[in-house]
């Protein structure tokens, strides 16, 4: 018959020691921290609009910021084609009045 070894680690709950330290400071990129400002989105559109940049620099700015300037295109795959299907599908029947 084999023979169950127990696992030596702790499996989660309180360890001493374990964790951020209290009081640790927090940090924070330089430039940002010099420039004080607190908004990484127009730290990104500041470095991406920023002609004395590395071209480099720029480039990782502007695909950083990218999601949270334009909003993805729709894809319409299956799922828009049954949300439409669905919004429509009692339309010119008896059951009609119900869509209203």
């Amino acid at each position: 018959m084999a023979k169950v070894m127990e696992n030596p680690m702790p499996r989660g709950g309180y360890r001493p020691g374990a964790g951020r330290p209290k009081g640790s400071p927090t940090i924070r990129v330089p430039e940002l921290a010099a420039e004080g400002e607190a908004d990484p989105l127009a730290y990104l559109l500041a470095v991406m609009n920023d002609p004395a940049a590395d071209p480099a620099r720029r480039d990782r700015a502007a695909i950083a910021a990218l999601p949270y300037v334009h909003a993805r295109a729709d894809a319409g795959g299956k799922k828009a084609a049954a949300l439409a299907a669905a919004s429509d599908a009692e339309s010119g029947t008896e059951w009609e009045w119900l869509l209203r």
